[in-house]
């Protein structure tokens, strides 16, 4: 009979190895999809405080992923999003099988980990947040860990994060000193991203027709949050704007 310990350290390893895999794409989940809606699982914001503070991670990523978003962005900040790491994990548990964002202010490789164990797929690096090198090296540890990388900028000075390589390039048309959103910062930056980038717009985005038009300027990946999490069924939300969106696509 074998041993109890050898027993336990190699379901140990199975359980590291599926860890490690790879997780379902989200950059090839956005070129494949006719939308390419990264919708958001957002309870607050520090400028407009709760938005749905009753929203459970185990019912609404779920319902987005059943209405149609290519990939889902949650929110892990606590003190100013009202987010946490376990509702990656409630809508992994849920039955979440797309691509899941881990969306934080990520500053350490620490936070790369927690990524891993709650079951994203990608993770947020803020150009705003950090120097080139320590994006660099933040980078290049996340492909060790299997998490693909949205990399976020706003303006031209930011736009030199684009030679560390990303798996996608956002574009943030919300200032984070501010908090004013303006969709033009992505109709202005578009041209400028490097031509096979995976372009993502984020934040500011209400309409159909916005969409349109991000689309036709090279965007493939569109980040919503409050336009859904407002409204009070968010999945519905979802279903009804990709309804009128492919609607005024024929």
């Amino acid at each position: 009979m074998q041993d109890i310990l050898q027993e336990i350290i190699a379901t140990k390893r199975e359980e590291l190895a599926a860890m490690r895999a790879k997780k379902p794409s989200m950059r090839q989940a956005l070129l494949d999809s006719p939308t390419g809606i990264i919708a958001e699982f957002k309870r607050r914001s520090p400028s407009k405080g709760w938005i749905k503070e009753e929203g459970r991670a185990d019912i609404i990523p779920l319902s987005y992923q059943q209405n149609g978003a290519a990939a889902l962005s949650i929110l892990t900040d606590k003190q100013y999003f009202g987010g946490h790491d376990r509702f990656i994990t409630e809508a992994r548990q849920a039955g979440v099988t797309i691509p899941v964002l881990y969306k934080n202010f990520v500053v350490d490789e620490f936070q790369l980990y927690e990524a891993v164990l709650c079951g994203a797929s990608a993770v947020l690096l803020i150009a705003a947040c950090l120097t080139k090198q320590q994006c660099a090296v933040l980078l290049s540890k996340a492909h060790e860990l299997g998490l693909e990388v949205l990399l976020e900028m706003h303006s031209e000075e930011e736009l030199e994060y684009c030679e560390l390589q990303p798996d996608m390039c956002g574009i943030n048309n919300r200032h984070l000193g501010s908090f004013v959103t303006d969709v033009e910062t992505s109709f202005r930056l578009a041209e400028l991203l490097p031509k096979d980038a995976v372009k993502v717009s984020e934040s500011g985005i209400s309409s159909p027709e916005t969409i349109r038009q991000l689309r036709a300027a090279g965007f493939r990946g569109f980040l919503i949050g409050e336009t859904f999490m407002k409204t009070p069924d968010p999945g519905l939300a979802l279903n009804d704007f990709i309804t009128q969106l492919t609607h005024e696509a024929h």
